[in-house]
């Protein structure tokens, strides 16, 4: 509903806390016990969200420097083990690249003159594809797509979720969003679909290599909200750019 009718500063608030819900939980997966650092990262990197929004350019880029700053001399000065200071701050930072400077694409898509229907081509595309290559995958998956990150997926059960998701993309062209051609309908479930997987094995491999089997428990028996969010992440600044300067 928030998508539909709430306008695009209330869409943003909303991805704002997911924003900050989700860097906690990337803080308390990557760096352990730093509860300051962690409290800081989760209501100032959210901020990030709202660069769109910025009514000018300069001020958006003054935000991510002073934010670097904040963080880079935080670090600095409440070192723990000067071995890893260097792997702590890379971390600190990845987080905020990896959750809102990703996620505020979109806001930048709504903004867009199709924003609202390309933002549900997303979620469509996403839904579909995970929903197909799950079902897929537990009734014909035999052959390991990468057991190194994440032993359970199946070659299988991924183009399953390519065709979920082409079928989402053809659902959308056929109903809300019929300004798509059936060429950008298939371009985009291909591309997004790929990327949203890649997404999935990105962060199954970070909460391998933090030792974690969710990222949080904010939704019982479904995990943290990056747990929810991982595909759109690497789904979105690719939609924004395709919308943008190809549709």
């Amino acid at each position: 509903m928030i998508i539909l009718k709430g306008g695009t500063h209330l869409f943003a608030l909303l991805l704002a806390l997911l924003s900050s819900i989700g860097i906690f939980e990337f803080y308390g997966m990557a760096l352990p016990g730093r509860a300051v650092e962690r409290w800081l990262a989760a209501l100032t990197g959210s901020g990030l969200i709202f660069l769109p929004l910025a009514p000018d350019s300069r001020l958006a880029l003054a935000s991510i420097a002073l934010l670097f700053l904040i963080f880079a001399l935080l670090f600095l000065f409440r070192i723990r083990d000067i071995a890893n200071a260097a792997r702590e701050v890379s971390f600190a930072i990845l987080a905020f690249i990896y959750i809102p400077i990703m996620l505020m694409h979109l806001v930048m898509l709504r903004q867009t003159r199709f924003g609202i229907e390309w933002i549900l081509v997303i979620m469509l595309i996403v839904m579909s594809g995970d929903s197909a290559a799950y079902y897929i995958g537990s009734a014909f998956g035999k052959n390991r797509l990468y057991p190194l990150v994440s032993p359970k997926k199946s070659i299988e059960g991924a183009l399953g979720g390519l065709a979920g998701s082409i079928c989402g993309t053809l659902l959308a062209k056929f109903t809300f969003f019929q300004q798509l051609t059936v060429t950008d309908a298939i371009v985009t479930a291909v591309v997004i679909g790929i990327l949203g997987q890649s997404g999935d094995l990105f962060e199954s491999m970070l909460k391998r290599s933090f030792g974690v089997k969710d990222s949080g428990t904010i939704f019982p028996g479904h995990g943290g909200v990056l747990d929810r969010l991982d595909s759109v992440l690497f789904a979105t600044p690719v939609t924004y750019y395709y919308a943008v300067y190809f549709f």
